[in-house]
């Protein structure tokens, strides 16, 4: 281990941030201004102090903050806020962007379990790789998500939501190159959800690092997923699409990652498949680049200066450019044994003189030769002396 987590220091700020955590619902507009404004102490007092009896105001009122930050120390949590090191700046600009299905705002804080601090998962540049998807995807979709994170997280750590299909794949595909990956969580991180990728996000915790607005305790809902969306397209450079439905959540990562100015990328499926439904309409509407495979991704995140060498182009083959007339003559020639002018002219479909006067720039370029005189035949490789 090249690094390693910090202790987390308990300032009345960070304190406050924690608390509204459990109090606040995430993604909420106009919150995180509402503390940069006032500082989240003051924004605390006057929910617990509220008269109204809204939902926010008895949260504050029922918090024992002492004991959620003892339950997030037992399970090595820690907590992150803007402002700390490893605070990842590409959160701000939810700050600046328009509502995406009535949520918006930076979040104010993040829970954070792993080995790794965010700025060693996440690179100082931005350049992160979401990858995001089905969860009831297929075969295909899911050796496309693997082979892309695999191929791709050394350069682009990859960023998913942890979720069946798609997402685990992505994860997967990371922890094998044993490159970077952080899992986005809906929920707090006391109690996997989905309780079957346990093993996965465990790898995850050991190696690199998972992350939830939420604090310890809280169960993830519909609307923290939609919410958890927006961060995973927050953290990367570029979102890719690797199948989903009409209706699937990778829709609203989409939307974010467009909203934010982000790369949206989809990999196109089978025609036939209802998975391929959500990729195909992003790229026939313009609001994503079709990628097949790494190479197209690289050519979209990297810089000009930055894009690795291209591919040595395939060896040109012995005919590639002949002359149609030449070639026609040539393929004419049998593999074995010889014919006449006559005998090729026939079989090229051409009079002898235009055969004699082919044969002759054929055997120039090395590719006939005479067995004996007024007979052709295919030019024979030299052999090796011994």
């Amino acid at each position: 281990m090249t690094g390693g987590t910090t202790t987390t220091s308990w300032t009345p700020e960070r304190r406050a941030r924690a608390a509204l955590t459990f109090i606040c619902e995430p993604g909420k507009p106009d919150l995180s201004r509402l503390v940069a404004e006032q500082g989240a102490p003051a924004v605390v007092e006057a929910l617990v102090s509220a008269s109204d009896g809204a939902v926010w105001t008895r949260r504050a009122r029922s918090l024992d903050l002492d004991a959620l930050i003892a339950r997030a120390q037992d399970i090595g949590a820690r907590l992150v806020i803007p402002g700390d090191d490893e605070w990842p700046p590409g959160l701000a600009g939810l700050d600046r962007v328009e509502p995406v299905g009535g949520m918006c705002g930076a979040p104010l804080a993040l829970w954070v379990r792993g080995r790794r601090r965010l700025d060693e998962v996440l690179p100082a540049d931005g350049k992160a790789l979401a990858v995001v998807g089905a969860r009831a995807c297929t075969r295909y979709g899911q050796v496309a998500a693997t082979d892309l994170a695999f191929q791709l997280a050394g350069r682009f750590p990859i960023v998913s939501g942890g979720a069946y299909g798609i997402d685990i794949a992505a994860h997967k595909g990371a922890l094998t190159a044993n490159a970077p990956t952080l899992a986005v969580m809906a929920g707090g991180l006391d109690e996997w959800y989905p309780r079957g990728n346990t093993k996965i996000f465990e790898q995850i915790l050991d190696q690199w690092a998972v992350i939830s607005e939420l604090p310890p305790g809280m169960r993830p809902t519909r609307p923290g997923f939609l919410a958890r969306n927006r961060l995973i397209a927050a953290l990367a450079a570029g979102v890719v699409v690797v199948e989903a439905a009409a209706r699937s959540g990778a829709v609203n990562t989409a939307r974010w990652a467009g909203a934010l100015g982000r790369i949206v990328m989809a990999v196109p499926g089978p025609v036939t498949s209802g998975m391929s439904e959500t990729p195909h309409r992003l790229i026939r509407d313009h609001e994503a680049e079709l990628v097949a495979g790494a190479d197209d991704v690289r050519a979209l995140l990297c810089d000009p200066g930055e894009q690795p060498e291209p591919l040595p182009s395939t060896p040109a083959r012995l005919l590639d450019g002949l002359d149609p007339g030449l070639l026609a003559v040539r393929e004419a020639l049998p593999g074995r044994g010889s014919l006449t002018v006559d005998e090729l002219a026939a079989r090229a479909r051409c009079t002898s003189r235009t055969c004699a006067g082919a044969l002759v720039e054929l055997e120039l370029l090395g590719l006939v030769e005479q067995q004996a005189p007024g007979r052709w035949r295919l030019s024979r490789p030299a052999r090796s002396a011994r």
